[in-house]
């Protein structure tokens, strides 16, 4: 062994850590980043008037998740403590904006519905936009006939492919509740799809990651799920109006700052 060790040092070969991996197999990964960059030049030409927001679903559980953390030299390792209680699932939709950082998000099931109401409270957070670009992964949900029905005609080629591969049952056309709900709304957005199965391509996964390792991570809220999800309103309310700290954390903050 002490030979073969030798050997694996001068090759430069060291045990590691590995990590979870995987390659986007879109074939069309490019063109849809190109898409996005697109939508993101127009937003910073016309500040205000144009806006491009990252959105992403998450879930967060009651029971607290495990990292490191301090403690005492010489006392047991730290706890993260659990409960009795089921562990609750709380779920979040949530939208990143990509030239301040400003987040808006909505707690509740996602389901269709919940969907067009986060696209409501997105319009009401940007009245005088004509054009939102909302980039987005390929869940199926997100181009549902039912999610459609409220927003402006989509233009995008890669929108119009995911409308292909939804699910052989649903019906083609909106239901007559979303229609007669939602189908007057127009909402002006427009949804830019993401290449599949690359989640590095969206920067609200790192709000998401910021999230979990100032709040989630080690809480001792495992007793109170109206705590837990009241800390996560807290967290993401912070942001409401933009952060340049959030914008350099998230990777979108222009070289020069």
């Amino acid at each position: 062994m002490a030979g073969l060790w030798q050997l694996l040092h001068r090759l430069g070969v060291v045990w590691k850590r590995a990590r979870q991996y995987i390659h986007s197999p879109d074939p069309n990964y490019f063109e849809k980043l190109a898409d996005v960059e697109k939508a993101k030049a127009q937003a910073r030409a016309n500040p205000g008037t144009i806006v491009v927001l990252f959105m992403d679903q998450v879930t967060v559980w009651l029971q607290p998740t495990v990292a490191g953390a301090y403690e005492q030299r010489g006392h047991y390792q730290p706890l993260a403590r659990l409960s009795p209680h089921s562990n609750v699932q709380t779920r979040v939709v949530g939208g990143l904006d990509g030239l301040t950082a400003g987040v808006v998000y909505l707690r509740g099931r996602v389901s269709t519905t919940q969907l067009v109401r986060f696209y409501q409270k997105v319009r009401a957070a940007y009245p005088d936009a004509q054009r939102i670009y909302v980039v987005l992964d390929n869940w199926p949900v997100h181009v549902h006939p039912d999610v459609l029905v409220a927003l402006e005609p989509q233009h995008s080629r890669w929108v119009e492919l995911m409308r292909q591969r939804v699910p052989a049952n649903w019906s083609t056309q909106p239901s007559k509740t979303a229609q007669r709900k939602w189908g007057d709304l127009q909402l002006p957005i427009q949804l830019v799809p993401l290449p599949t199965y690359a989640s590095w391509t969206n920067p609200i996964e790192k709000l998401w990651r910021k999230m979990r390792q100032e709040k989630l991570h080690m809480h001792a809220l495992a007793d109170d799920v109206a705590a837990l999800r009241s800390c996560i309103d807290n967290f993401l309310d912070q942001y409401e109006n933009g952060s340049a700290e959030l914008l350099r954390y998230v990777g979108l903050a222009p070289a020069s700052t």
